[in-house]
């Protein structure tokens, strides 16, 4: 598919101060072999982390993460605590769309909450599409200020960003939403504008990826957490998937390897896994060789540990986990992670352990 015109180009020459590409992380990113299976988890750096408590007590999440200062000691919190083999830059996937014009604000004991919510094509009209470095400069001066504590260690940063159809759905819905009701009336109902309010995200969101790979982020990942919470496969493949496509076509350019993550879209894994990436994710629903079977056996795929395991005990976690490495058998291309974020109630303990476990476990030639 083609780029779309008003896409910002993206700035030229390579991402500075990148993790060596012999990193395990991007190796297996690329489906090399690897010493052992690289582990990371998402949501690692946050809540369950006394460390990050402490500094959540001071401040707001928005705060926090338009301090570039406090949101690169929070990304190397689990960097410290842990030997995990790629770091996530701390952020959110819905700033960007403060940036275009909507006020997003994260509401105590309720989540995110946009109180000037799109209710009709006009307001997605109106919609800016300003680059990242003008709405987003302090994350990705906060990847430039990981990556000079991190190249030297050479652990990778993963930069992110959401897909289209999960933040047109926070933007239509004004938050979380169980039915997608609105969202979903817009898409069926005003297509023209459904296709204007996705290009739009397309835009914003290829700047933004590229921008977090020039500033220094060895890889990146697309999060589409409600496509597959909320769509059919026909309703997916004709309304979300283009610009899927659209976006990984053009993420392509920043040259670091992409990982396509969608949540509860196991029964249609393999038209998600055509949209694009380097990488695919997989949430915990099916087996990884299932998974494999849909997206084909040489595509690398991440995950998929059931984050709730990690509050059982170590006997029933072990369990779990040696399941899952005898299904990926030591194959290429597999990246430990969990099939969601790491919960709030997740002992640290128990991540150490884990982490600690699947390299011994994997480690090749043990």
């Amino acid at each position: 598919m083609a780029m779309h015109p008003h896409l910002h180009p993206p700035a030229p020459g390579p991402a500075a101060a990148q993790a060596e590409p012999s990193a395990p992380f991007l190796r297996a990113c690329r489906g090399l072999p690897t010493p052992y299976t690289p582990v990371w988890f998402m949501r690692q750096a946050g809540r369950y982390m006394p460390e990050y408590r402490a500094l959540r007590a001071q401040a707001s999440l928005l705060e926090l993460i338009r301090s570039p200062e406090m949101a690169a000691q929070i990304t190397l919190q689990p960097i410290e605590a842990f030997d995990l083999d790629a770091a996530i830059i701390f952020a959110d996937i819905l700033p960007p769309l403060a940036g275009m014009g909507l006020s997003l604000q994260f509401v105590k004991g309720e989540g995110p909450q946009i109180d000037n919510p799109l209710q009709r094509p006009y307001d997605i009209d109106l919609l800016a599409t300003p680059p990242a470095h003008e709405t987003l400069a302090p994350t990705l001066e906060a990847i430039r200020l990981v990556v000079k504590e991190l190249a030297p260690r050479g652990v990778p940063l993963i930069g992110f960003a959401g897909a289209p159809f999960t933040l047109a759905s926070y933007a239509i819905e004004g938050g979380a939403s169980r039915s997608y009701t609105k969202t979903k009336a817009l898409m069926y109902g005003k297509p023209a504008a459904w296709k204007r309010l996705m290009l739009k995200l397309v835009t914003v969101q290829a700047d933004y990826l590229l921008a977090q790979a020039k500033a220094g982020a060895s890889a990146l990942q697309i999060f589409d957490s409600w496509a597959g919470q909320a769509l059919s496969r026909e309703a997916y493949r004709r309304y979300v998937q283009p610009y899927n496509q659209m976006l990984f076509e053009t993420v392509r350019r920043a040259g670091v390897p992409v990982i396509n993550f969608s949540t509860g879209a196991a029964a249609y894994i393999d038209e998600v896994a055509a949209a694009g990436g380097d990488v695919i994710g997989a949430d915990w629903r099916m087996p990884l060789g299932w998974y494999w079977e849909r997206i084909g056996q040489d595509r690398p795929i991440q995950g998929n540990l059931d984050p709730t395991l990690l509050l059982a005990p170590w006997r029933e976690l072990k369990f779990h986990v040696d399941a899952l490495l005898a299904e990926a058998a030591g194959r290429p291309g597999h990246i430990f992670n969990v099939g969601h974020g790491i919960l709030p109630e997740t002992p640290v303990d128990q991540v150490r352990r884990l982490v600690d476990y699947v390299h011994e476990q994997t480690r090749r030639g043990a």
